[in-house]
């Protein structure tokens, strides 16, 4: 019966998607990707090994993509009649080694743009390339995701969007890479190579959703090589209490540092809740994440109403 449940979220959210304007696919690299030695093989999309409940919500098999050498947006834009001119690029997780393009990118795009905001999944780089070390963050996805920040932002006219209501999401993996991507907006991770390079590369405010590589091994602190500087955006952090793939710490010692700095930030924490849950309906408490997370964008003014005619 859950399973026939989520098939019916999926198919809803879907259709939400395909309902949408036809997604545009824009490379966000002129040429080869900085640091990309070009020798993994070609892309592909698979499905994900079903789990257990044990270590996710979401158990039956979705899509994935994983073998990208060429970073790439694919932009979904609500209806007309919704639009708020906010966009938000989405960093879909798989622990720097697939993108769980399914769940945490097409269903994710559909939630937002139900709310007027443009949804534009960012395609980086997986799985780790040989000189990165497995169980640290990969460092090329950060280089694509400052990119694609700059990219939206230097296209923002062009796409109808407005350049101070560009925000990041991830899940996962793709949290920290939505964390470090708000918090390292002051220090290009590679060297400039054109004028969309010249534009911000700083997101107006991040939702890093059951992340991991946030908090210290063996110490109770962030990650090493993460930092909050001065001017870090607003955040709003959702994990699952009983999260045993990346356990809810992360998340926590990430909101006090963010407080400490004097960041506007939000946490919000569901007790028995594992991992992978994206924005699915669901009778448990987690499922209202989206809702609550809604309401923060609206107060912070980051979602605004769409003027009627």
């Amino acid at each position: 019966m859950r399973c026939v449940f989520f098939l019916f979220a999926w198919i809803s959210a879907a259709s939400l998607v395909a309902a949408a304007d036809q997604a545009q696919v824009v490379e966000i690299w002129t040429g080869k990707a900085p640091d990309e030695p070009g020798t993994i093989g070609e892309e592909t999309t698979r499905m994900s090994p079903a789990l257990t409940r044990k270590e996710v919500e979401v158990t039956e098999p979705t899509q994935l993509v994983t073998n990208v050498t060429k970073p790439s947006l694919t932009i979904y834009r609500p209806p007309k009649d919704k639009e708020t001119g906010t966009a938000v690029l989405i960093c879909p997780g798989g622990g720097y080694w697939n993108l769980y393009w399914q769940l945490e990118g097409e269903e994710v795009a559909a939630w937002l743009n139900s709310i007027g905001v443009t949804g534009i999944i960012l395609k980086y780089r997986v799985p780790r390339r040989p000189d990165e070390i497995k169980g640290e963050p990969a460092r090329r996805p950060l280089q694509d995701a400052q990119r694609a920040v700059s990219l939206v932002r230097g296209k923002a006219a062009e796409w109808d969007i407005q350049p101070d209501r560009i925000g990041i999401i991830g899940f996962s993996a793709g949290g920290h890479l939505a964390i470090a991507t708000a918090t390292s907006f002051d220090q290009r991770t590679y060297v400039a190579v054109d004028e969309i390079d010249k534009v911000s590369c700083r997101p107006d405010f991040a939702i890093p959703v059951y992340s991991g590589y946030l908090k210290a091994k063996e110490k109770d602190e962030i990650a090493e090589g993460l930092r909050v500087p001065a001017g870090t955006p607003p955040v709003f952090l959702v994990h699952g209490g009983d999260d045993i793939i990346s356990p809810p710490e992360h998340s926590v010692f990430m909101y006090l540092a963010l407080k400490r700095a004097g960041v506007p930030a939000e946490l919000h924490i569901y007790a028995t809740a594992t991992h992978d849950f994206g924005v699915r309906r669901s009778d448990h408490p987690y499922a209202t994440w989206t809702e609550s997370c809604a309401k923060w964008l609206r107060y912070h003014g980051l979602v605004k109403v769409p003027a009627r005619p």
